[in-house]
């Protein structure tokens, strides 16, 4: 067995690759050209095309349809929690005193209570809805969904 030394030491055969040398001759396979082929804008130093550039032709991301969009009616809509019900004082629940409670924004026009939380004593519920686990869970507290 040899003894190693720091002058000896190399990685694994075939481990680490020697970098890629472009333009440096014949020999290694990318002289001349260095790669970059024959003629054209990619071939000349500072030939440069912005992303997505087609040379002219109409993009891809201009030629497939828009997709999606922002409801005007987003704001209109608020989920409120059986856990926000149970902090409000008042039995009667309607969207006003859910915007003086400040539970919901004041653009809110409809409102969905959903089973999150407990709720432990009576409400009415007045121009709201609720989900089918909020219903059972206020009638069961003996409060009612009008």
């Amino acid at each position: 067995m040899t003894e190693i030394q720091l002058n000896t030491i190399k990685p694994a055969e075939g481990s680490n690759r020697a970098r890629r040398r472009v333009g440096r001759g014949i020999g290694s396979g990318l002289g001349k050209t260095a790669g970059r082929g024959h003629k054209g804008q990619k071939s000349r130093s500072g030939g440069f095309h912005k992303v997505g550039f087609e040379g002219g032709q109409m993009p891809l991301h201009r030629r497939l349809p828009k997709r999606g969009f922002t409801s005007l009616n987003h704001h209109l809509y608020a989920q409120v929690r059986l856990s926000d019900l149970q902090n409000i004082p008042v039995e009667d629940i309607d969207v006003q005193v859910l915007k003086q409670a400040g539970v919901i924004g004041q653009a809110v026009k409809f409102v969905k209570v959903f089973k999150s939380g407990e709720l432990s004593r009576k409400v009415s519920l007045k121009g709201l809805t609720a989900s089918a686990g909020a219903r059972a869970v206020i009638e069961a507290a003996g409060g009612n969904i009008a």
